[in-house]
């Protein structure tokens, strides 16, 4: 337990929670993204978010990926611009509506999720390191219950 938890009072401990999740998650990302950068990978971690998604389901268009990747559009658009630009997606005009765009890998795509994926795989290694698969499991399952408790 973190030292400054030690000592809480119980009146405050239910405010605890919210800080220590929003704390370590900023820690997570940032830690990924020095695992990246150390890389060399030329990506950030929100690029990499979206070629996942996109590994898993291509072909989505903005609107889909801002809501699986629970981004605002702005940000997808600015994300997507630049995986673009490197030549890791490309936007096809939708056949069904000609004002959307379905956004897919390119090879080179393929190639980048390739080249990350190990580097992602041992950073989540250092992060669960010591927790086991019950844990995460229950981790998953706390977190899940929180998010439908405040999901609209």
């Amino acid at each position: 337990m973190a030292p400054y938890t030690q000592s809480i009072k119980p009146d405050a401990q239910i405010e605890i929670p919210g800080f220590v999740l929003e704390r370590t998650a900023k820690r997570m990302k940032h830690f990924f993204q020095e695992q990246l950068s150390a890389a060399e990978a030329d990506i950030t971690v929100d690029q990499w978010v979206i070629l996942h998604l996109l590994k898993r389901h291509d072909g989505l268009n903005q609107f889909e990926i801002a809501k699986a990747s629970f981004k605002d559009a702005p940000t997808v658009t600015r994300i997507l611009d630049l995986l673009c630009k490197k030549g890791l997606t490309i936007r096809i005009t939708d056949d069904e509506d000609r004002r959307r765009f379905r956004v897919s890998l390119t090879e080179q795509g393929r190639e980048k999720i390739e080249e990350v994926t190990p580097i992602i795989n041992a950073g989540r290694k250092k992060a669960w390191q010591g927790i086991s698969r019950e844990q995460l499991g229950e981790l998953v399952n706390i977190l899940d219950t929180v998010f439908d408790n405040i999901n609209d």
